[in-house]
């Protein structure tokens, strides 16, 4: 829904927002146009009965809670100095002394350094759903300190003389009403008629003239054979190990390694602004704190207000974007499946109405999408991962690979730069 503003690592998608005029140097500094960073308030969060501003748990925490995000705080600058964390991640490849985070999980890893704080585990599993659809006990190690020092790190809250801590401050980020289908359409705009959309590759095959790709057109209901001299395959890898005739070896083992999270995403149309509990005004990502996870329903990782990025000072009309992650549920993909939308518009109404209790009466109209496979979990694994191979093993002879999977995490920098490599191979 979001790209957070992208380090100097990404330069490659730093050049495509700089060609969007989101970025543009003034006066030696770099500077992004404000009507598309995300406006304040930007976070706030649900706990104990009132808002906070901010996602990390301050509100009523005690010392205790306090010092363990100091200790959390430490280690993430500590790994930042001992380690490169670039976004993309493949930037960083090669760097043999932080191998061993990627064979444990991060909340094995949290143990192992005494972080047992209930708050702070709660917050650092939300971050990892958020990002990657599984919590602290399924993703790797290697994946939860990247969340930090690729981008803001972590700050642990200051406390003031009235013994209040202060939020943390989080990073600017990028957003629209359409959330990335700006970005999307975008990229789009300068392909035109090429853009072919209303297709469903069946068989993609290497032959000695070329590559052929035969496709389903849906509006004819008729198959296609296409040719080319090469081809850029960005699909999931789950799905290019199937529809590639013969894939290689390399390809097979790769669909084989990938885990993906399933997710459920709830559009929610509202007639009018929701009544509201006290504390932090309405922001843009809003979530609600819950004391265990649902073992059946996945995480509520909140919803982010389409609205937020308008001009117009009124509260009105709107639409509520709710996420639930479904990576640690068991059968959670099967269980997205079989389950009809009104389990789920249930389920969504009722975690909104712990912090508008009028949603029910207000809620005009709710669509329900299921992600069988959202995204790749950066999960432990002993024998390295798709990131660890780097883009020598993305091109096999006329094929060329692209997608955030081989990333092993699904955000926008890392699809954007392995399409970008591609077309330049």
């Amino acid at each position: 829904h979001y790209l957070p503003v992208p380090g100097k690592d990404a330069h490659e998608l730093l050049d495509f927002l700089e060609e969007l005029k989101l970025r543009q140097r003034v006066n030696g500094r770099w500077i992004y146009d404000e009507r598309h960073l995300c406006h304040s308030p930007q976070e706030r969060l649900f706990l104990k009965g009132s808002w906070q501003e901010g996602l990390l748990p301050v509100n009523g925490v005690g010392r205790d809670t306090l010092q363990q995000y100091q200790q959390f705080a430490t280690l993430v600058s500590q790994a930042s100095r001992f380690a490169r964390w670039p976004l993309p991640a493949y930037k960083a490849a090669g760097q043999p002394h932080i191998e061993h985070l990627k064979q444990i999980t991060f909340g094995a890893y949290l143990s192992q350094n005494g972080l047992t704080d209930r708050y702070l585990r709660w917050y650092l599993n939300y971050c990892c759903l958020d990002d990657y659809g599984a919590g602290l006990g399924t993703v790797s190690a290697w994946a939860g300190l990247h969340y930090f020092a690729s981008r803001h790190g972590f700050t642990a809250p200051r406390v003031d003389a009235m013994d209040t801590p202060e939020p943390e401050e989080r990073e600017g980020v990028l957003t629209w009403p359409e959330g990335n289908g700006w970005l999307t359409n975008r990229l789009a705009v300068p392909l035109q008629a090429r853009l072919q959309t209303g297709w469903v590759v069946t068989r993609i095959a290497t032959t000695r003239q070329g590559v052929e790709v035969d496709a389903f057109n849906v509006a004819t209901q008729r198959s296609e054979r296409w040719q080319a001299n090469q081809c850029i395959v960005a699909v999931p890898i789950f799905v290019a190990a199937k529809v590639i005739e013969n894939p290689s070896d390399f390809v097979q083992q790769a669909a084989l390694s990938v885990r993906y999270a399933p997710w459920l995403v709830a559009n929610v149309y509202i007639k009018a602004s929701l009544q509201d509990q006290p504390g932090a005004a309405p922001s843009w990502d809003n979530v609600i704190h819950t004391t265990t996870g649902d073992e059946t329903n996945g995480v509520s990782l909140g919803y982010v207000n389409a609205q937020h990025q308008s001009l117009n000072s009124v509260p009105g009309p709107t639409v509520l974007t709710h996420y639930r992650a479904l990576g640690d549920v068991n059968r959670g993909r099967q269980r997205l499946l079989d389950l009809p939308w009104t389990h789920w518009r249930d389920v969504v109404l009722a975690d909104l109405a712990q912090a508008h209790p009028d949603i029910r009466e207000k809620a005009t109209r709710i669509e329900v999408t299921r992600y069988g496979h959202a995204m790749a979990i950066p999960t432990p694994r002993a024998g390295g991962s798709t990131s660890d191979r780097g883009h020598g093993g993305l091109r096999q002879g006329r094929l060329r690979f692209a997608h955030s999977d081989w990333a092993g995490y699904s955000v926008f920098e890392e699809a954007f730069t392995l399409g970008h490599e591609a077309a330049q191979a």
